[in-house]
């Protein structure tokens, strides 16, 4: 009986754990979707793509063929309220400073995976990393929300 009550608490805990949903970005969150400015890098193989700060909100993404979709931190329920996004920051820069990019969309994660910025499209050896604040994001760049001042970057990463 002692081991039944462990064990059903035990899966309580996973679930839990399992369905909690990330945390925000370091900092104050804006309120539900205010614009935020954050500096954005975009660094590939040979060097720097894009660097300045962008204004951007949450909001439907255009990828060059991946379809619009919404990208404002609610995806896959992963916060309560709309606000900004490191894609939809990538999204802003790029159809205001003429480069583009392009991503998959995944139903199951709600979420894009970039696959390409300028041209540069990833391989089985490399990949667009997304952080934010100099740590890598625990989902997907349409799920964390960024705040006023956070240094947002994509960059070209080679898997170890």
């Amino acid at each position: 009986m002692i081991r039944t009550a462990t064990v059903t608490v035990t899966a309580a805990a996973v679930l839990a754990l399992v369905g909690a949903a990330p945390a925000p970005a370091a900092g104050s969150v804006a309120a539900a979707n205010d614009p935020v400015t954050v500096q954005l890098t975009v660094t590939g193989p040979a060097g720097t793509v894009f660097s300045d700060e962008v204004t951007t909100t949450g909001h439907t993404v255009s990828p060059l063929t991946g379809g619009a979709q919404l990208c404002d931190g609610t995806n896959g329920g992963a916060n309560p309220e709309p606000g900004a996004t490191p894609t939809a920051a990538l999204d802003d820069a790029a159809q205001q400073n003429a480069f583009t990019w392009d991503g998959v969309w995944y139903t199951s994660f709600d979420d894009y995976l970039v696959t390409q910025i300028d041209g540069i499209t990833q391989t089985a050896d490399e990949f667009w990393l997304i952080s934010v604040n100099g740590t890598a994001t625990p989902v997907g760049g349409c799920q964390f929300l960024v705040s006023d001042g956070d240094e947002v970057a994509f960059t070209w990463t080679e898997i170890d």
